[in-house]
């Protein structure tokens, strides 16, 4: 498969690394980070320099994001370019004690844990503690870029939400009336 035929803004949303491929002469050994599952379907993507360097530029390289106002005042996207996320250890370490060094969506204990953007990154977002929630990576993964409101619909969530107490249920829909008063990052690209 070539890189053009998947959308380039499903890299880093949809499509996450949940290991790495190392190789000898002979094999390749496919090495997956505690609590991922090998997917269903392996497929080789086939790139060459250029198809190297634009999906560093989505994974990897921080560029600035640029977000800017529309007439209606929501938030509109004008360059869509996924930016490095260098979030505090400090505010990571506290959102995963707020809430119990769980996932808030599943519930899963003792697995690795990141923490989830709940206005997203994409959305202008700030990675504080207050838009943060702590996250297994099977959910983050699954979650992608979607809203919180689409996320709570969402059939793999309405699956595993069922491992929760009915108090952790309701606490995840109070979320939505929080998401409103988020600060955004908003930036506009300056002309040269």
């Amino acid at each position: 498969m070539k890189l053009n035929e998947i959308p380039i803004l499903d890299f880093g949303n949809k499509i996450g690394l949940i290991g790495m491929v190392l190789s000898d002469d002979e094999t390749a050994y496919l090495c997956l980070y505690p609590g991922q599952e090998m997917p269903k379907t392996t497929v080789p993507l086939e790139l060459n320099d250029q198809d190297w360097k634009k999906l560093i530029l989505q994974l990897d390289v921080q560029e600035v994001e640029v977000l800017k106002k529309a007439a209606d005042g929501q938030l509109a996207k004008v360059i869509v370019r996924k930016t490095q996320r260098l979030i505090e250890q400090r505010v990571s370490w506290a959102v995963y004690q707020r809430d119990g060094y769980r996932c808030r969506y599943c519930g899963a204990e003792g697995v690795p844990l990141t923490v989830d953007h709940l206005v997203t990154w994409e959305d202008g977002g700030p990675s504080t503690e207050e838009n943060l929630v702590s996250c297994c990576r099977s959910c983050n993964k699954r979650r992608g870029n979607l809203s919180l409101r689409d996320w709570l619909r969402h059939p793999y969530y309405l699956r595993v939400y069922k491992n929760l107490t009915p108090e952790q249920r309701q606490a995840n829909e109070r979320l939505l009336p929080a998401i409103d008063i988020v600060q955004r990052r908003v930036s506009e690209r300056v002309s040269r």
